[in-house]
């Protein structure tokens, strides 16, 4: 656990193949809607972070959702800071590689905080992203977007199909997969991600 917070928390997780003296990658993974950071318990316990080692920061929202759905950047931007923080304590962090994904709500806000933070962030990974709303840009990280084709939560035509075409116009490098299915993270798309991002 990140031990960060009382009742919501979240968890860094640091596989078994990273090794102190070596620079590794870091991923902050943002769960969506009414969920938490246990979303993300069964592509760590799949193995999916091992090889290549990827260090992983899964934090939970301060509320039910992520506070830009709620009014603003507030409270959840200094709980990510100081996981970050944390991560970067506890670990040999590659600066250079250090993406910033999620599924659903946890999407919107990576790829609006992303966006915001890309001299931070050199990679951005959106599961089933509903809208995109950055405070600013600021970088150009490369992108990765994955879309079920029979979400009824986020229907694809008024999401990802805007959001991507909108991604490409501003200049950015985007990866985008669709995929059959509802509104999920799938184990083969959360694989392909992480290739994407730390190439074997």
């Amino acid at each position: 656990m990140l031990g960060l917070g009382p009742d919501r928390d979240g968890f860094i997780y640091i596989p078994s193949s990273y090794h102190p003296e070596k620079p590794t990658p870091l991923l902050v993974l943002l769960h969506g809607a009414t969920q938490s950071s246990m979303l993300w318990s069964r592509a760590t316990l799949a193995g999916l972070f091992d090889k290549p080692a990827i260090i992983v920061i899964a934090p939970d929202s301060r509320e039910g959702t992520w506070d830009l759905s709620l009014g603003g950047y507030g409270p959840d931007v200094r709980f990510i800071d100081s996981a970050l923080e944390l991560a970067f304590r506890k670990c040999n962090i590659d600066p250079a590689r250090i993406a910033l994904g999620g599924f659903s709500d946890g999407a919107s806000y990576a790829l609006s905080l992303g966006i915001s933070n890309g001299d931070l962030f050199s990679a951005l990974i959106a599961f089933s992203p509903g809208f995109i709303m950055p405070a600013r840009r600021k970088g150009t990280p490369k992108i990765f977007v994955a879309h079920g084709t029979q979400d009824q939560i986020l229907p694809i035509d008024q999401a990802s199909r805007t959001i991507v075409p909108e991604l490409k116009e501003a200049g950015f490098d985007v990866h985008y997969e669709e995929f059959e299915g509802p509104h999920t993270v799938t184990v083969k798309e959360l694989t392909t991600a992480m290739r994407w991002f730390v190439p074997a």
